[in-house]
Parts: structure tokens; C-alpha cells; sequence
């Protein structure tokens, strides 16, 4: 698949997050640039149209408001000239980011490979493959996803070329 146009579609957010203490980049992130240096893939952060809660706990309490109405600040609206498609996200209430879900929830996948990763700090995978073939209608989700623990994203290097 390296030699596939790709595209890697992700949610990260820095500040202080779970285990790791304040970040100036998010866990998600980093495994993302592994990703895209090893792919040599295009990358679409998502970003939230208001930015979270600089402290983890109120974080994860926005986020639980946002589940079914998470704004971003820009779209993806055209992924057609893409064969595959990394969705990279944390783990937020069982499942991705609900900015993810805006993200990606009117996209046409038909007929596009999708691979999966996720960062977390004991949920390993949660529901993302399964709520990922759920939106990502056409797609080949693959059955490949992996789980990144969050305070081992910086040493995850070598984990995801193995992967890629």
C-alpha cells in the first residue's frame, strides 16, 4: 500500500492529556507523521471549531457534549483521487473524537481501503473499526487496526513501519 495515493484523515489534541501530562503535540499526531513518513500520504487534521479545554478532565466533558454535534473549522469534501485512507484518532468516550465523525460522516467511500489507528491509555481499540465500517459506507475497512498506547506514541516509530 506505499505506493497508493493516500490520505490520512486525524484527530489530535494537545494540552494536557491523560498519563502524559501537557503536550505541545498530540499523541495522535506524532503517530501520524510516522504514518505519513512512511507513506508519503497527504494529511487533514480535524480540528474542533472551538478548541477544547486546555485541562484533561473538563476536556473529556466537552467531549461528551459534542458526541452527534462536534463543529470543525474546515472539511474534506473530495477524497476521490485517494486509494487509502488512514483514520487516525484518540479515544473518547469508547469510540473516536466527534470531530472525526463530522469529519468523515459525508464522504464517499466507496470502493477506498481504510486502516485504522487509534491512541488511548487502556481502551486499546474501543468501538472505532466497528463504528468506522458503520459510517464509511463502500469502504474495505481493514481488519489491521492497531492501538497506540498514548504515553508510548513518541516510541511508536518502528511499531508503525512494521505496520505500514
Amino acid at each position: 500500500m506505499k505506493d497508493q495515493k493516500s490520505l490520512i484523515i486525524y484527530f489530535s489534541r494537545a494540552d494536557e492529556n491523560y498519563s502524559v501530562g501537557y503536550v505541545e503535540k498530540g499523541n495522535t499526531e506524532i503517530v501520524a507523521e510516522y504514518v505519513q513518513e512512511f507513506t508519503n500520504a497527504d494529511m487533514f487534521k480535524v480540528e474542533p471549531l472551538v478548541p477544547y479545554a486546555k485541562d484533561y478532565q473538563t476536556c473529556i466533558k466537552e467531549a461528551k457534549e459534542r458526541i452527534g454535534n462536534a463543529p470543525i473549522k474546515e472539511k474534506i469534501n473530495d477524497i476521490s483521487q485517494y486509494e487509502v485512507i488512514y483514520i487516525m484518532t484518540p479515544i473518547y468516550w469508547g469510540t473516536y473524537a466527534p470531530e472525526l465523525e463530522t469529519a468523515i460522516k459525508d464522504l464517499d467511500f466507496t470502493g477506498k481501503t481504510i486502516r485504522i489507528i487509534t491512541t488511548h491509555e487502556g481502551s486499546g481499540l474501543a468501538n472505532v473499526p466497528t463504528d468506522i465500517k458503520n459510517i464509511c459506507k463502500g469502504a474495505n475497512v481493514l481488519d489491521d487496526a492497531i492501538a497506540i498506547v498514548g504515553s508510548q506514541a513518541k516510541e511508536s516509530k518502528s511499531t508503525i513501519e512494521s505496520w505500514i
